[in-house]
């Protein structure tokens, strides 16, 4: 990912001032943004023309505003296709169907389009099924060509996101080299005036047509029960603007009462991390797919949204091995975000405004098209934009959650429990996690009482309630196998040596763990058993070390 200066940034965005009042929450704006939605599907695509039914089914959606053309069944098209075979073919269909207020007026356009003098829009959302393609090739320019000259060389480029380039439908003239500046970025009541120049587009796709439908699906239930789960944030990116972007965004979620974890390393998240109930996830920047993504057991939270910023994380949407985007779909992430090319990092979704404005109840559609300074450019939103992770307050959540599944409700009680102790209340949310634990030994539960016992300056509080642990009341399982070495690691930073170690043998006795987790957990292990004082059992845990290390090297 590379960053350009600021000064850069700023340029073109001083749109004018003024603001729109929102629409009323509540069902009436839902089925209003419902009847506004148009959903493009590749006629030619029998699962694409299927998908677009199935949303339009499942979110009320009149099936008469389903847009289907005949498309390549390719992800990337050349920019002769894009224009003569999707674009000027949608943005007819559109103005036919007076979606867009367009008269064809006779004046000479830079592409090769028909040329609409737009007044503006009624869409609310457009949205793109799998099978439309993704990424629109470029084109050569000559280095004397006027136009280009005065931009950077990196920003002299053609190609483009087909979904970034969409978004502009309702606009005319606009160059083709480089971007556009986007009206609504990081404005929460933008003027109508600016809001009609843009359509805000999203795309329904992923590895498989199952992976693309679960979007939907998903994304329902958790509007149902409300947003369940943890908070994870992975710093060390290669620059400054990303990690302050991902620090704003740890700050956002324990505000909201999200337990979470903040990994500063500069290596990415290792495969033995703890990714237990993952239901927000920021981080970045690796190549590849790795870490508890990699595997393939693992699966986020109903309603999770993931954001890993990485240049080419939505370069395609097929292969979950090489795809940062398609890997999170495929571990049932609800929404994220990527980049068909290299975008420059200050030109990416960012997003602590993502989750600002999901936040404060903004559809998963408005949050993304406020998080993200230009368009004609290189970023996607994956997911349904009528989305909304937080349309059950946590009042609402916390009143119904022992209606809650078993799974879920622990980490309902958890945020409860941080939004008290966030409000100078550290005895009542103490009390609370007591209370759940006495019901039924929760690990999760019981690691944040720890926490806050700790932070407190009661360790002996915090020993204790992490102690069933290690007793058999609590049944470890290879799925728990994280959280049990987070408690170890609790443990130890107590000065309980005993426990410590009766954890990590309780943790490397489960059979059937993968080969990459033993090999993490060994050494801090026999570290913990040298502490105290088992120097045999430290002994065949670091030759076991020394084992999986050779079996290795033989491969």
């Amino acid at each position: 990912m590379k960053s350009l200066p600021t000064l850069l940034l700023l340029a073109g965005l001083a749109l004018g001032a003024g603001a729109a009042a929102r629409a009323a929450d509540g069902p009436t704006r839902d089925a209003d943004l419902a009847a506004r939605v148009v959903i493009l599907a590749n006629s030619a695509d029998a699962d694409s023309v299927a998908l677009a039914r199935y949303y339009a089914e499942k979110r009320g959606i009149p099936e008469k505003n389903i847009v289907a053309l005949k498309l390549p069944a390719t992800e990337m098209i050349s920019r002769e296709e894009f224009d003569t075979l999707l674009y000027q073919p949608l943005q007819d269909e559109l103005v036919r169907r007076k979606w867009l207020d367009g008269l064809a007026v006779a004046a000479p356009n830079p592409a090769p389009r028909r040329h609409y003098s737009i007044l503006g829009h009624r869409l609310s959302y457009l949205v793109v099924c799998r099978g439309v393609p993704l990424y629109v090739g470029g084109y050569d320019v000559p280095d004397d060509n006027p136009q280009y000259t005065a931009r950077q060389a990196q920003l002299r480029k053609s190609d483009a996101a087909v979904d970034s380039e969409l978004a502009l439908l309702p606009r005319e003239g606009w160059p083709l080299m480089a971007f556009v500046a986007n009206p609504l970025f990081n404005r929460e009541r933008p003027p109508s005036l600016l809001a009609q120049q843009v359509v805000k587009v999203a795309r329904l796709d992923g590895p498989t047509p199952a992976d693309a439908r679960a979007l939907v699906d998903h994304a329902l239930a958790a509007e149902t029960s409300g947003l369940v789960g943890r908070g994870y944030i992975d710093l060390g990116g290669p620059h400054a603007d990303g990690d302050q972007w991902l620090e704003d965004t740890a700050r956002q979620l324990a505000a909201l009462g999200f337990d979470t974890d903040t990994d500063h390393a500069k290596e990415p998240l290792g495969p033995a991390a703890r990714f237990d109930a993952a239901a927000l996830y920021f981080g970045w920047y690796s190549q590849t797919v790795n870490g508890p993504f990699a595997a393939e057991d693992f699966h986020f939270a109903p309603g999770a949204v993931a954001l890993h910023i990485f240049s080419y994380s939505a370069s395609t949407l097929r292969d979950a091995r090489h795809s940062w985007a398609a890997a999170l779909v495929a571990r049932g992430a609800t929404a994220t975000f990527g980049n068909v090319s290299e975008p420059f990092l200050q030109f990416t979704h960012q997003p602590h405004l993502v989750l600002r404005a999901l936040a404060r109840g903004d559809t998963l559609g408005d949050a993304a098209a406020y998080a993200i300074p230009y368009f004609s450019w290189m970023g996607v939103l994956i997911g349904d934009p009528l989305y909304r992770p937080f349309k059950v307050t946590f009042d609402e959540q916390w009143k119904n959650h022992a209606s809650l599944p078993a799974a879920q409700r622990p980490y309902v009680v958890m945020r409860k429990m941080r939004l008290l102790d966030a409000a100078k209340q550290h005895t009542e949310a103490v009390t609370l996690g007591l209370e759940e634990l006495n019901d039924s030994f929760s690990l999760p539960v019981a690691l944040t009482l720890a926490a806050l016992f700790h932070d407190s300056g009661h360790d002996a509080g915090a020993a204790r309630a992490l102690a069933p642990l290690l007793t058999p009341v609590y049944p470890a399982t290879p799925a728990a196998a994280p959280l049990i070495a987070t408690a170890a690691g609790q443990f130890s930073s107590l000065g309980e040596k005993p426990s410590a170690l009766l954890a990590w043998q309780r943790l490397l006795a489960l059979e059937n763990l993968r080969r990459e987790l033993r090999a993490a957990w060994l050494p801090p292990a026999a570290a913990a058993a040298r502490a105290a004082g088992d120097e045999a059992q430290a002994a065949r845990w670091d030759a076991e070390v020394k084992e999986l290390a050779a079996t290795e090297l033989k491969k």
